[in-house]
């Protein structure tokens, strides 16, 4: 059995609601900071698809004390790097520096925090870079549109149907004001939880911490949360899309599955790795390797905050109909409802889960991505040290349970993406 050290971390809630998290390892003389904010592609203003992503831009224009890109010249300049990213239920802010560039920014992390420079010019100005973004992630790319059609689609109310880089309509039509609103109403310490990892003195780290976050004040009003519970799917739902920049065609199912909280989430994510993930896997043997009546085939157990989606993915050999693909989909999901893995099946999927954990840890910015994600998104950073053996004591019996329960057809959006 693969082990896996635990993650010592301490937990503290600043007076003006920020949660900081701070992880100590003197291997390398370097820090990771990472600033995440309760705030994704679900919580962007109804026709207003995209500003949250917008906000992933923004945060480098610079502040009320600070030019456009000083992030950038605060850590490239002296040999680090810095980044975002943003998904449906987190957007987060990296910087990876030498460890006495420490101060330097945490107070530049706190000045964006506090004093934002929101002005038309650079509202303009990333509005349009998100939507060169969407036009050349989602438009140009062969396959780049499918993820937004299943989103769209396999959810009927919920907002993660919006998806999360944005709709530029939506973002043509937004106003100045719009943005100002939004970052009033997200971007504030109560909304917020900082993760330092890596070679300091936690002392004086959480003195800086006090000193330049600790004065940003908390506002009064209460953060809106999405509410809407996506209603139970009842019957399959298909569709069918075609597009001149597809080169073969291209089929997805997507499952409703219950959110992180939820006790079977860990056995998806199981199903997960025996179905589709890596060359092992039983789609990429089956549909790949052997019958070849596809190029790739994975699975993805999409476990989010809300209720999420558990997808099927296949891409046509030259040549082979849609159908081919789909019937061995169903051949899959169908095994997988008759037959429990065996034992060594399951010991494989385990020992690829713990070497992923592993791998997850070997630097300071992907365990502190690993703990504000887990911060963040399922309010428990506990987790952190506790996912492996929840996924450890998932049996075979529980894999044949949540496929039965969740891979079936009236739970099912299946989306054809065609060439035309």
């Amino acid at each position: 059995m693969i082990a896996v050290a635990p993650i010592d971390f301490t937990d503290r809630t600043l007076p003006n609601g920020l949660r900081v998290l701070l992880v100590e390892d003197h291997r390398v003389p370097s820090v990771a900071i990472n600033v995440g904010y309760r705030v994704g592609g679900k919580d962007d203003p109804p026709g207003r698809s995209g500003f949250a992503h917008l906000f992933e831009h923004l945060m480098f224009k610079g502040t009320k004390n600070t030019r456009p890109e000083t992030i950038d010249r605060l850590t490239e300049d002296i040999g680090g790097v810095n980044n975002a990213f943003t998904a449906e239920d987190i957007t987060n802010y990296y910087e990876v520096v030498p460890s006495n560039y420490l101060e330097t920014l945490l107070w530049a992390e706190a000045d964006r925090l506090g004093s934002l420079a929101v002005t038309e010019e650079h509202f303009h100005t990333e509005r349009d870079v998100v939507i060169g973004e969407y036009d050349q992630r989602i438009l140009a790319e062969p396959y780049g549109m499918l993820d937004e059609l299943v989103n769209r689609e396999a959810f009927a109310e919920h907002p993660y149907r919006r998806g999360v880089i944005g709709d530029p309509e939506n973002l043509r039509a937004a106003t100045l004001d719009d943005v100002v609103a939004f970052h009033r109403t997200f971007y504030r310490p109560d909304n917020a939880v900082l993760v330092v990892v890596g070679d300091f003195d936690p002392v004086q780290t959480n003195a800086w911490i006090d000193r330049y976050f600790g004065r940003v004040p908390q506002p009064g009003a209460p953060i809106p949360r999405v509410g809407v519970v996506e209603p139970p799917q009842t019957a399959e739902r298909t569709y069918t899309y075609r597009a001149a920049n597809v080169p073969l065609p291209a089929i997805e199912y997507a499952y409703h599955i219950p959110p992180w909280r939820h006790p079977d989430a860990a056995a998806l994510d199981i199903v997960e790795t025996i179905l589709g993930m890596g060359k092992s896997s039983r789609l990429y043997q089956s549909l790949v390797y052997r019958s070849r009546v596809a190029t790739s085939a994975h699975a993805s157990a999409d476990v989010r905050e809300h209720a999420g989606l558990f997808g099927l993915r296949a891409i046509a050999s030259t040549g082979t109909p849609i159908e081919r693909v789909r019937a061995g989909l169903d051949d899959e999901v169908e095994r997988l409802h008759d037959e429990m893995p065996s034992e060594g099946e399951m010991e494989r999927v385990r020992t690829q889960i713990a070497s992923s954990f592993v791998r997850s840890r070997q630097t300071y910015n992907n365990i502190a991505i690993a703990l504000v994600r887990i911060a963040v998104e399922r309010d428990d950073p506990a987790a952190l040290n506790s996912d492996l053996e929840r996924y450890r004591a998932v049996t075979a019996a529980d894999v044949q349970r949540v496929a039965r329960a969740y891979l079936t057809v009236p739970n099912r959006t299946t989306v054809e993406y065609l060439p035309l």
